[in-house]
């Protein structure tokens, strides 16, 4: 029968293994049996990079962990050395990680998932492996709004700074409004000139048709 201070271990590290399921928002299980240290080595750079925590787990360990959780349907697939890959940042990044490192390495097979606490089958983690990740969701939402958005945080850096271009377009703006008023000014007089003249020319033009009866 295992110590009482063994079992206190056992608890805390389920307790752990509870707590990083709880915050990860997905969870995919694989059997690494057969890769090479190089390749090994090469998986876990990538889940490094892409912030995905991974590391080998004892299934029994696991088990309790699932089932404290409610995650009993992944009891299936806890056979043969496992490894977990959560991430608590990017739903997509250990599923699509994990899939394309499985099709260059045989070796690799994904076992089982989960994601918000539910557990997922095989045809839904390879849909899942095949969806845009956080950054090229981001990349391309912010692509399409690039134009403006590059725009207005010049703007917005340009009054932060208080620099020269700030004031030169300030002095630039000012100089327009004040080169538009004399011509709008100059426009009116034009128009004016342009009445009056209309209104003396008419009685001239109409003189021979009153002035006809006389005549006779």
């Amino acid at each position: 029968m295992p110590s009482a201070k063994v079992l206190e271990a056992k608890k805390a590290q389920v307790a752990e293994t509870v707590e990083l399921l709880k915050n990860a928002q997905t969870g995919v299980l694989v059997d690494y049996r057969g890769l090479t240290v190089s390749e090994d080595t090469d998986l876990r750079n990538k889940l490094r990079e892409a912030k995905v925590n991974y590391f080998v787990i004892k299934n029994t360990l696991l088990s309790l962990a699932t089932k404290e959780l409610g995650l009993d349907g992944l009891e299936e697939a806890l056979h043969g050395p496992t490894a977990l890959a959560l991430s608590d940042e990017d739903p997509v990044a250990p599923a699509k990680i994990l899939a394309d490192f499985a099709k260059k390495n045989d070796k690799l097979e994904i076992k089982s998932g989960f994601m918000d606490g539910a557990v997922m089958s095989l045809d839904e983690i390879k849909k899942l492996a095949a969806t845009p990740n956080m950054e090229t969701l981001i990349a391309t939402m912010m692509g399409s709004l690039n134009a403006p958005v590059s725009n207005l945080v010049r703007l917005l850096q340009t009054i932060v700074d208080g620099g020269e271009e700030f004031d030169a377009l300030i002095a630039k703006k000012s100089g327009e409004a004040t080169q538009e008023a004399p011509a709008e000014e100059a426009a009116a007089p034009a128009q004016e000139a342009t009445e009056e003249t209309a209104t003396e020319e008419a009685p001239t033009a109409e003189a021979p048709a009153e002035e006809a009866p006389a005549a006779e």
